[in-house]
């Protein structure tokens, strides 16, 4: 088995900065980090959408496979 180094943990929290429909910036963190950049991005860019929610692992169709 093959474990990946780059793979969210569970407890980890994604942000994300929207320009309508287009993700501008991505980030993920452990939820006090993820909370301090989801208020300092809010901040930046007060007329974009800023979403936080938890980080999921995407798992590539030729990964499953192995």
């Amino acid at each position: 088995m093959t474990m990946l180094a780059d793979v969210p943990q569970p407890t980890e929290r994604r942000v994300r900065v929207w320009f309508g429909d287009h993700v501008i910036a991505d980030y993920t963190a452990e939820p006090a980090t993820a909370m301090k950049y989801q208020a300092g991005m809010t901040r930046r860019f007060a007329s974009l959408r800023v979403t936080i929610e938890p980080a999921t692992a995407a798992v590539r169709p030729s990964a499953a496979d192995s």
